[in-house]
């Protein structure tokens, strides 16, 4: 058995097939599917079921796919174990919701990079709920989300920002009540994909406010284009990290008591690399102190 097989194995799970898993480990398909046969030789199992048309795992190759991450977690954590800061080199996998991606996220890593140069950051967008089960089976480091409700026991976390939902109108739009703005225009609602989304549609049921939708989207900036437009009004969280030249838009702020977005850094709680975690975390409530994301800002990242 070697760590680089057990990576490869555990690229197949990460990816479904021997074919993505290759690319992902940098490989051919045939030196995947010829590392996963010595495997099932040298520990005497069947870790794929090989009458489908793409490998499946077993419940036994699930089983110890598991147990092979715990192993090369700790495998990976022998040198910066002693290294100390020496040792925040090589690369860690951050998770991010969408709305992160364009002001929260990339001014942190900047942050992170000029104080570890040598460390590269793995971006992987996802929703919310996907994310968790990525970091729960060790797939990412950790995951900046939205957080609602409790979260799997091995997981744990360090909230980064609360951002308040404001209604965003055209400018031509008249007046400050937002039931009544709701009442008037076509409603762009946000994903209900989205943790956001649910948050949103809970406040409307809530307040029994009608509202006409006249499209679902999920992405911040395809809803502000929309409403640039001219083609309804929508409620999305107020971005903790805003850019430099956000659009020309009305947004106002819902009522006292609307509910909020919770951003928060999740990760396994036995992540061997929990110290590089707690300077992504710092990094982040850094650019949450910044609060403007601009090409110059935190200078060059090295």
């Amino acid at each position: 058995m070697s760590i680089r097989r057990l990576r490869t194995l555990i690229a197949v799970d990460d990816h479904k097939t021997f074919s993505a898993a290759a690319e992902a480990v940098f490989v051919t398909h045939a030196a995947v599917s010829q590392q996963m046969r010595s495997l099932e030789e040298e520990w005497g199992v069947v870790l794929f079921d090989r009458s489908r048309r793409s490998p499946e795992l077993t419940p036994t190759g699930r089983a110890l796919v598991a147990r092979a991450r715990e192993i090369v977690r700790a495998y990976d954590a022998i040198v910066p174990s002693v290294l100390g800061d020496e040792g925040f080199r090589g690369e860690i996998s951050l998770g991010a919701v969408p709305m992160t991606l364009t002001g929260l996220t990339p001014l942190s890593v900047r942050l992170l990079k000029e104080s570890y140069p040598d460390l590269h950051v793995r971006i992987v967008p996802g929703m919310t709920t996907s994310l968790i089960a990525e970091v729960e089976r060790g797939a990412l480091d950790a995951a900046v989300l939205s957080r609602q409700g409790p979260l799997p026991p091995e997981i744990d976390h360090a909230d980064i920002a609360q951002e308040p939902m404001e209604l965003l109108a055209p400018q031509e739009a008249k007046g400050d009540d937002v039931r009544d703005l709701l009442l008037r225009y076509p409603f762009i609602r946000f994903s209900r994909d989205a943790v956001v989304g649910g948050l949103i549609d809970g406040w409307l049921r809530e307040h029994r406010i009608p509202v006409s939708v006249t499209m679902e989207l999920q992405g911040l900036e395809a809803i502000s284009s929309m409403v640039l437009a001219g083609l309804g009004v929508s409620i999305v969280p107020a971005r903790c990290v805003r850019g430099v030249q956000p659009l020309p838009l009305r947004r106002v702020p819902l009522p006292e008591g609307a509910p909020v977005r919770q951003l928060t850094l999740a990760y396994r709680r036995d992540n061997p690399r929990i110290r590089i975690i707690q300077e992504i975390h710092k990094a982040l409530l850094g650019a949450v102190e910044i609060g403007i994301f601009t090409p110059s800002t935190g200078g060059p990242a090295g």
